[in-house]
């Protein structure tokens, strides 16, 4: 059977944001954490470009996506 992921786009902070809910929900964790292998546009080698984590058992992704978009409904 297929699992949904509920996707977070940041600006900034996935991994801190994945941190917080790991250690403030039961069931949750942090499976992994993706770094960027080279330098790119914006960023360095070694930045936090997404975190794979479950909270309340559910999964989700969190994605430094950047803020070329705005939080909207």
């Amino acid at each position: 059977m297929n699992k949904a992921a509920l996707c977070l786009w940041y600006a900034g902070g996935a991994g801190d944001a994945a941190q917080f809910y790991a250690q403030t929900f039961p069931d949750s964790a942090i499976s992994a954490i993706h770094h960027a292998p080279g330098d790119y546009p914006g960023g360095k080698m070694g930045d936090v470009l997404m975190v794979e984590f479950t909270v309340l058992g559910f999964a989700c992704i969190g994605l430094n996506g950047g803020a070329q978009f705005s939080h909207s409904e």
